[in-house]
This record gives C-alpha cells, structure tokens and sequence, in this order.
C-alpha cells in the first residue's frame, strides 16, 4: 500500500486524487484513508496534524491527493450580539468558523442552547467545516505549558 508522509500546505501542482474529509477526521497522524475514487493509502505523519482544506499529501509514488472539507451537520449561529456569543464560544474552546454574518460550529445541544438563551438563533446546516486555528497559530492541539510558576502553591 502506498503512503504519504509529506504534507503540502501551500500546494502549487494540481492533486491527481481528492480525499473529503470531515473536520475531526482531519486532525491525524496515522490512519488508512482511502481517495474520493476509493484508492487506500496510509498516512504515516511524525506527528497529529490538522489537515486543511487544499492541503495535499505526497505518496511515494509522487501521486497528489487534495485534502477536501467534507460538509458535515453544523449549527449556524446569527443574531445581535455576535461579539458576545463568539466570547462565549472562546470561553467554552469550541472550534468556530467565524465569518461577518454568521458563526459555524459542531452541532452540540449545549451550546446551541446557550446561544439562544443569550438571544442568538441557530440553523441546522451542511457545509464543510472549517474553523479559525488558535490564538497561537496550533490549530488544535494544546500549546502552552503546565509548569509551576512562582505564584503556584498547594493547599
């Protein structure tokens, strides 16, 4: 079976082959995929990776696969006071596709009452997903540190 240990982040060749994939199965580092077309290949990265969407992968073979978003279930989120719902999105670390009229995230029941209870209305949607990275450029994995600090102290 072919592999791909490389990714393209800024692709400039057109891919040979598409793979769709929804949001959470974009974050990976192994794992058999297989194309739109059902060719099987192994990612094989060093490490998890948030693939994007028009990321592409590099087989041995040289062959391309482009990364698609696949449309999935969301919740879209409208109303008077986006500032305040994408606050609370942020408190909660819920991934968000933010754009000027409306909000993207996963459907979750929880927060989907929560922003109507703060005024907003929520629409049940299909559209790839494709949320802002975080506030320090890693996407989704959890980058700053647990160590003491010299304020730190037990009980």
């Amino acid at each position: 079976m072919l592999s791909a240990q490389t990714v393209i982040t800024s692709p400039t060749s057109n891919a040979d082959f598409r793979c769709s994939l929804n949001y959470s199965d974009r974050f990976v580092r192994r794992k058999r995929l297989h194309t739109d077309c059902g060719m099987a290949f192994l990612l094989d990265l060093d490490k998890a990776t948030n693939l994007k969407h028009t990321d592409q992968l590099k087989l041995d073979d040289q062959t391309l696969i482009e990364i698609i978003a696949k449309p999935e279930m969301l919740a879209e989120i409208t109303g008077d006071k986006m500032l305040e719902y994408v606050w609370h999105l942020g408190n909660r670390h819920t991934p968000a596709q933010v754009e000027a009229k409306r909000i993207l995230i996963q459907h979750d029941h929880v927060i989907e009452h929560m922003i109507e209870h703060l005024g907003g209305s929520i629409t049940h949607i299909t559209e790839p997903f494709m949320p802002l990275g975080g506030a320090y450029g890693h996407g989704r994995t959890h980058s700053h540190e647990h160590v003491k600090s010299i304020h730190a102290h037990t009980h």
